[in-house]
């Protein structure tokens, strides 16, 4: 029996079609260099022409087949008991007491089990490893992606291990460590802890989730835009916008809307809008450039926060094949949007999902954004994940003497 998906290189083109799973492109990944994104990541083809067949019908295909012909897994049980994804899309039309002259949806991803996006990527990583008996599972995180493998795998009785910088914020390595993932805090930033799962994968055949270097991760992440376009009644909406540090939850999305461009269930991709903070932009910054250079990130969105973005090439043409938009905030117009958002809508957001919503903001100071166009911003994570970030923009008040607060209440 013929496997239903095969492996293609972003970069050199070359196709992978008699094995089941591949980290990246050996010909584009002997080549890498220091200090550079890598390139020989890997995207995932299915039989489009055969899956069309079974599509035809746009009000079954997703109903009565869940997404599995568009996943490399074999069964949906795979995917073990936690509910993630199939996240509200929550309809806002009005901010700051200002009626919309476009229709807007929040996709608030913060619902998922471990409160973040990541658990898409992460539960599609876990059901591959279920159905080909492994148990042991790695990867590299700024705290979201390693709580969230660590409490799939805790689901699915596997065990996990988490590299992270010693820097990243303490309510996520507790959440690693309450759901009982090995930790391993780095000296250094992000990339130094991706690259030592890498070499821990490459010495002990460690299975590894991480973002780009797994290809499945992508495949998980493009789910979200499965669920848009279901409900959005079967169609795409006119605009979203992404929190981009890495460039794989974007190319994640650019992937789920060009699988059902494929499958001829949509006539055109969204644009999406990538949204990047100031101090770091270093996709947005080289995405015309000839060359690659790297600048050090520092910006109070930790989740995005990357010095060298490992799916840069992919992202890169997504943005440009399908006309994308970029954006870029500062971190005051990240921690003000953050507010802004959770007293409006009643959703908290941590900085680097609020990143998205401030390119909203920013967009309609600019009146880039059309009337009556479907709009959505991309919530990927809880404001709970980091709740230090954003004490600059709230005010707590002192106590009070009960009873003289009662006599001089006024409402």
């Amino acid at each position: 029996m013929s496997r239903k998906y095969y492996f293609k290189c972003t970069d050199c083109g070359a196709e992978f079609h008699d094995v089941s799973f591949m980290y990246l492109c050996p010909f584009c990944a002997a080549k890498n260099t220091q200090g550079q994104p890598p390139k020989g990541v890997l995207k995932t083809i299915y039989d489009f022409d055969e899956l069309k067949n079974q599509s035809h019908k746009k009000d079954s295909f997703f109903t009565s087949q869940g997404w599995l012909p568009l996943l490399p897994i074999n069964e949906t049980k795979s995917l073990g008991h936690l509910a993630v994804g199939n996240t509200p899309l929550i309809p806002v039309s009005e901010l700051n007491e200002q009626k919309l002259p476009f229709k807007l949806a929040l996709k608030d991803d913060s619902r998922n089990p471990t409160f973040s996006f990541k658990d898409r990527a992460s539960v599609l990583v876990s059901a591959y490893a279920k159905e080909n008996n492994i148990d042991t599972i790695i990867a590299a995180s700024t705290g979201n992606a390693g709580s969230s493998l660590a409490g799939i795998c805790a689901s699915q009785k596997q065990k996990a291990i988490i590299c992270v910088p010693a820097a990243a914020p303490k309510a996520k390595l507790t959440q690693i460590l309450m759901y009982g993932a090995q930790i391993v805090p780095v000296a250094g930033t992000y990339d130094d802890a991706f690259d030592l799962s890498v070499a821990l994968t490459e010495k002990t055949g460690l299975f590894n989730r991480n973002t780009a270097y797994n290809p499945f991760t992508i495949e998980g992440k493009k789910t979200v835009s499965f669920e848009l376009f279901t409900q959005y009644g079967n169609k795409a909406p006119d605009k979203v916008f992404v929190p981009v540090g890495d460039g794989v939850i974007i190319s994640g999305v650019y992937k789920g809307f060009e699988d059902l461009l494929k499958l001829e269930l949509i006539d055109k991709i969204p644009v999406i809008v990538a949204v990047q903070a100031e101090g770091s932009n270093n996709i947005v910054r080289n995405l015309y450039s000839d060359s690659f250079v790297s600048l050090p990130s520092k910006t109070v969105a930790d989740s995005i926060s990357v010095d060298i973005p490992r799916n840069y090439f992919m992202a890169r043409r997504f943005l440009k094949k399908y006309q994308g938009e970029t954006i870029e905030v500062s971190d005051s117009e990240i921690l003000s949007a953050s507010k802004s958002l959770s007293s409006n809508t009643g959703v908290f957001a941590e900085p680097a999902a609020a990143t998205a919503f401030a390119g909203l903001l920013k967009q309609i100071t600019e009146e880039k954004i059309s009337a009556n166009e479907n709009v959505c911003v991309l919530l990927t994570g809880s404001g709970l994940k980091d709740v230090n970030a954003v004490q600059p923009v709230i005010n707590i008040p002192e106590a009070v003497n009960p009873q003289e607060f009662l006599n001089d209440f006024r409402i």
